[in-house]
């Protein structure tokens, strides 16, 4: 049976320590680390993950703003709020809620972030930078999934580590951590063939594709650590994961549960983020 990985337990660690190095921050600059998060229309999933991000400020002694625009807001609109937010001296990260309305260019608002104020890690210039191993920021999941097989004890060098799901914002950035420390990544996506052959040969295998449950025990090595990122709403209004945690589970050494796997570690990276934002700011 797997040894289930405590991304709550973790994340609270995490904050904990954020929270003391941010008063010893705040005692020697007088700097309080400040985020925007900014949210366009009424998504109800959105406006969960904006409220925890709001709290989680509050635990650790951040400044939080919340800018909430109609889901009938111009693209010009937000772009001159990104515009204020990027002036404005008290804020250090800014974030913006994903998905956006259609109508609005997704790759426009963020390119137009200060790449400086980017804790989510998704400007080009960070993604450039994560390509050649110096980003000023890494996305807050994949450097999140990185933390939970770090403190797990998890060595990577000279793995395979395969990937499911090629997303901007896990799958890719995902697999050039793994590279970077020495795995050997394969990536997998809808037009893969022999799905389960790929994933069976994993030591490590990431599950990141928003399909409930479609990892299934055939599809993994016996032994291996399986991270489980989907968060997929079932028609019973419960959670499920990318991955078929029961069964899977009597084979991986590790595994994520969902919830409580990766997704608060995905808040305390962002956490870690913007720490990491102001002090460059005050440098």
């Amino acid at each position: 049976m797997s040894i289930i990985i405590d991304g709550n337990k973790i994340a609270q660690d995490i904050r904990k320590a954020i929270r003391e190095e941010t008063s010893v921050f705040k005692e020697k600059t007088g700097i309080v680390p400040g985020l925007a998060v900014v949210l366009v229309g009424d998504d109800p999933a959105s406006q969960i993950y904006v409220g925890r991000k709001a709290k989680a400020c509050a635990e650790v002694g951040f400044l939080s703003r919340e800018y909430k625009l109609p889901a009938n807001a111009t693209e010009a609109k937000l772009m001159n709020l990104i515009n204020d937010l990027n002036q404005d001296q008290c804020l250090h990260g800014i974030l913006v809620q994903l998905p956006l309305p259609k109508h609005i260019a997704t790759d426009k608002i963020i390119a137009a972030i200060d790449p400086h104020k980017d804790v989510d890690g998704f400007h080009p210039y960070n993604v450039g930078g994560l390509v050649t191993g110096s980003p000023l920021f890494i996305p807050c999941t994949p450097r999140g999934i990185m933390e939970l097989i770090a403190r797990t004890g998890i060595e990577l060098s000279g793995k395979d580590a395969v990937v499911v799901g090629r997303s901007n914002i896990v799958g890719k950035p995902m697999a050039l951590l793994l590279l970077a420390q020495n795995a050997t990544v394969t990536m997998c996506h809808s037009k893969t063939k022999d799905l389960p052959t790929v994933t069976s040969r994993a030591d490590v295998l990431i599950a990141a594709v928003g399909k409930a449950r479609m990892i299934t025990a055939d599809m993994v090595k016996e032994g291996a650590v399986v991270i489980d990122v989907g968060v997929n709403r079932l028609n019973n209004g419960k959670l499920a994961g990318d991955v078929a945690f029961d069964e899977v589970a009597t084979k991986a050494s590790y595994i994520t549960p969902v919830p409580g796997g990766v997704g608060p570690m995905t808040i305390a990276m962002l956490m870690k983020n913007t720490l990491d934002a102001a002090r460059r700011g005050s440098l």
